[in-house]
Parts: structure tokens; sequence; C-alpha cells
């Protein structure tokens, strides 16, 4: 499975490549630092999945997956350091078929991916077992 990445902050991203890399059947196939490079790389590359950060500069995440989700129908995860029902509600309404809260990543990163490549949500309230309503 092929996932674009975008994150402003380079840690974040290596963290992410890092644990979505140590399973075999997942490829990064490109990172991103920005909204609108996303999207340009979304088009360019057609990955299975997209990651995006809710905050980057140029064009934000919820912005950047609506573009990418009425052009491509690629499932999406928004990662965002926020966490709150308001922040589900916006993912969902832009398109995201995922929500994962950064502090959570090493627990349900993966989980994420495999949910929404498959076709499924994954719109967890305070941790990977406990699902809030959208």
């Amino acid at each position: 499975m092929r996932i674009l990445i975008a994150d402003d902050h380079p840690i974040v991203r290596k963290g992410v490549c890092t644990i979505l890399e140590s399973r075999n059947d997942l490829e990064v196939c490109a990172e991103a630092t920005n909204g609108q490079e996303a999207i340009e790389k979304a088009l360019q590359l057609k990955p299975d999945v997209v990651i995006l950060d809710v905050t980057m500069p140029y064009l934000d995440g919820f912005r950047a997956a609506k573009k990418i989700y009425e052009t491509l129908h690629v499932p999406i995860l928004i990662l965002s350091m926020h966490d709150g029902n308001e922040m589900v509600r916006l993912a969902a309404s832009a398109g995201a078929k995922g929500f994962v809260n950064k502090n959570a990543i090493s627990d349900c990163l993966l989980t994420a991916v495999d949910t929404v490549a498959a076709g499924g949500t994954f719109f967890p309230a305070a941790n990977c077992n406990e699902v809030c309503l959208v």
C-alpha cells in the first residue's frame, strides 16, 4: 500500500514514516511539507492512502483533504495535536475517513491506515478502542 504523508514538521514525518515502514506491505511513496504540495503529489502519484496534518502552511489539512478527496476519492487520515469531537467533525466534513491524535500515533496509526484502506472509518474519541460519533 502506497502512502503519502504531509506534515510541516520533519520529526513528525520521520516518525510516521518509521511506524508505517515497520511493515513490509506499507510504503511511503511521498512526503509533503504543506497542503498545496500534498495536493500536487497526490494528483501526480495517486497513493492508496493520504495522511495530512491539520496545521500546515499555504493550505491547511482540512482544505487539502477536501481537494484531494473530491478529485481522487482516496482514503484520507487527518493528524492533529488538537482533539475533540469538533476536530473529528471537521475532518469528516472535509472527506477524511479517519482522525488520529498525534499523541496516539504509536498506538493507533497502523490500525487507522488498515481501517480506512479497507473502506472503513476511524474516528476514535479518547483512544483506539473507543469510537466517537461523527
